[in-house]
């Protein structure tokens, strides 16, 4: 059977029945909840108070919005069908799910990327921090951060729906994701999403590299700063950036490189938890909890008293 003809597919993360069929919408539902408070207020913070126009909490606000579109895209959808005791998405609904999760996907790596060269013009370069990430410079990064995303996701969605689907339409995710729709394809040749997966893992490989020589010369830098909170400062910035691209890249990597699979499993669900959820969801924590601008100024906007200096 051609594609064209399949009007639906049937997503099995979850059970709708039983005992997970109420925990799971409720975990999702908090899950999602978080995600939304925790980058909404970073958007809200760092839009409004002036203080932290700077490139830095530039983008985080934009990657705090590329982590509400990446949670936006799976678990509404999941939790609507557990309510709802189904587990259908329409074929444009996948399709539309695919292209979304790999464009807010993509774009995170390449911000997470920019942000490493960020920290790393702020503390080796310090004097010339001014000119090398000017407000267009940031702008321009930005918008290739999306404008790769976008290519990534034309290629995978492209590469996805071009294969046949004969038999099966049971999808063994709570989202329509690549590697599962691959695996119920009929398609005996994978060429046209195996070659998109290898393109993206030898770039996503290269901001990899890209990110520890940055933090090679950052913490060899730190080495050299005499004041032991101007070192605590520096690492308190820097390591939970490090830590969160470390988690997004490695389950990434995961999830779509290891061997294609028709037997479903715990450990694809796990995973694929870890590289659409938890960022959006720990993100926002990880950036926030040890930053004293972004809780002084949450502090500010609670009391109204927004800076416009």
């Amino acid at each position: 059977m051609n594609l064209t003809a399949v009007t639906e597919f049937v997503l099995l993360g979850f059970p709708t029945q039983g005992t997970i069929g109420i925990l799971h919408p409720l975990l999702f539902s908090l899950v999602y909840l978080c995600a939304l408070l925790g980058n909404g207020l970073i958007v809200l913070i760092t839009t409004l108070d002036r203080h932290l126009h700077t490139p830095m909490y530039f983008f985080l606000r934009s990657l705090s919005f590329t982590d509400l579109c990446l949670i936006t895209t799976t678990v509404p959808k999941s939790i609507a069908n557990s309510l709802r005791h189904s587990n259908s998405i329409s074929f444009a609904g996948c399709v539309f799910q695919v292209f979304m999760m790999i464009i807010s996907v993509g774009t995170e790596m390449y911000l997470l990327t920019v942000m490493s060269f960020d920290r790393y013009a702020a503390i080796c370069h310090p004097l010339h921090y001014d000119v090398i990430m000017s407000r267009d410079r940031c702008v321009q990064l930005t918008a290739v951060s999306w404008l790769g995303g976008g290519l990534y996701a034309v290629m995978h969605t492209a590469g996805t729906f071009s294969l046949s689907f004969c038999g099966s339409s049971v999808v063994h995710q709570f989202f329509c994701d690549v590697p599962q729709l691959m695996a119920i394809s009929c398609s005996g040749n994978l060429i046209n999403e195996l070659v998109p997966i290898l393109i993206t893992s030898v770039l996503s490989i290269c901001c990899f590299i890209f990110v520890i020589i940055s933090y090679v010369h950052i913490f060899s830098a730190v080495r050299k700063i005499p004041s032991t909170e101007g070192k605590a400062k520096v690492y308190s910035t820097c390591l939970p950036h490090l830590l969160v691209v470390m988690l997004f890249l490695c389950t990434g990597f995961f999830a779509y490189l290891k061997p294609i699979s028709d037997t479903p499993s715990m450990s694809d669900l796990v995973i694929s938890m870890f590289y659409t959820m938890l960022p959006p969801t720990f993100n926002p924590i990880i950036y926030s909890l040890r930053n004293k601008a972004l809780k002084t100024a949450v502090g500010r906007v609670i009391k109204g008293q927004f800076s416009n200096k």
